[in-house]
């Protein structure tokens, strides 16, 4: 092979790279798809409900989230019967696919339809099924709430920025695990919470956590040890998606130490670090970058707080 095959060899590997980080960290305006999302956090709850109401509580609400799959958003395997069953939203082929271990299935698409209709028609898949789910339909952590059986105003849905929103979980999934798995002190799965609309991972020192005055049940039961959580949100208040790093509570010094990257900063409102996604995606290696982001704020959290380093991460 000459000089010059070699160096278009190159090109073309180099391309398919850039193709690659293209396709995993792709654009993501929040003002693009702001009616799809708002729609989509809507009908996530209608599923994640369902998970809530068949499924044993866990600790700090563990049995509630969703998970990143293959395909798109996956409640794993929901209890029935004597059986199993499970939910998927498929952001390849926009439906969501209900599928039960006697062999059964149902499909709802995934397309423009109000949450009214998208309610009727994911409880009425599952009624066929023989599948008995009775959930409180008041949306939450949203405001000025409507019921699911009355929401006949969000009702849009953009396949290509459906598609889009589930490529930057993977990415954010992937970057997430191997975050995890630098920690043998207890800590989270990565989940995507509904209620919130957000995929996170928790750190545990392994302590109690101070009560907190006025909390709801739960809040106290998320925040009843203390935590170092690391997420991704698509909005996160700034209008824009960004990536977040706080500590529960708060130890003295946080808001002030010095995270890495340098596009990282503490929001006082928020009361956490958050890294911008535009910021990741531009940079030359967005996961290692992202990395960097989670690493330094639970250092700052770790450090500050007291936490035993040694005994909860994993040897070097």
């Amino acid at each position: 092979m000459d000089t010059e095959q070699i160096d278009e060899q190159r090109k073309r590997k180099a391309h398919e790279r850039l193709f690659a980080y293209r396709e995993s960290w792709p654009e993501l305006p929040l003002e693009a798809w702001a009616d799809t999302y708002a729609t989509l956090h809507m009908w996530t709850q209608v599923v994640g409900k369902v998970r809530l109401a068949l499924t044993p509580h866990v600790n700090h609400w563990w049995e509630v989230p969703l998970y990143v799959s293959a395909r798109g958003l996956n409640t794993s395997a929901i209890p029935f019967e004597g059986g199993i069953f499970e939910m998927e939203f498929d952001f390849i082929d926009h439906r969501l696919d209900i599928r039960s271990s006697d062999g059964s299935g149902r499909t709802v698409e995934l397309k423009p339809r109000t949450v009214a209709d998208f309610y009727a028609a994911t409880m009425h898949a599952l009624s066929s099924l023989g599948i008995r789910a009775k959930i409180w339909t008041m949306p939450v952590e949203v405001p000025n709430p409507v019921a699911f059986t009355q929401d006949v105003v969000h009702a849009a849905y953009d396949r290509e920025y459906a598609h889009r929103f589930w490529r930057v979980l993977i990415a954010a999934d992937t970057a997430m695990k191997e975050f995890r798995a630098q920690y043998v002190g207890k800590c989270s799965p990565v989940h995507f919470f509904w209620g919130s609309f957000d995929l996170a991972v928790t750190r545990f020192s392994g302590r109690r956590a101070p009560e907190r005055a006025n909390a709801d049940a739960i809040t106290r039961e998320a925040y009843s040890h203390e935590v170092s959580s690391a997420g991704f949100w698509p909005g996160a208040g700034l209008g824009r998606p960004a990536f977040y790093s706080y500590a529960a509570p708060e130890p003295a010094g946080f808001a002030s130490r010095p995270v890495k990257p340098k596009a990282a900063f503490y929001h006082p409102e928020m009361k956490e670090f958050l890294l911008p996604y535009d910021d990741v995606r531009s940079a030359s290696n967005p996961q290692a970058t992202l990395l960097e982001f989670f690493e330094s704020t639970y250092a700052a959290a770790a450090d500050l707080g007291g936490w035993d380093r040694a005994a909860l991460e994993k040897a070097a």
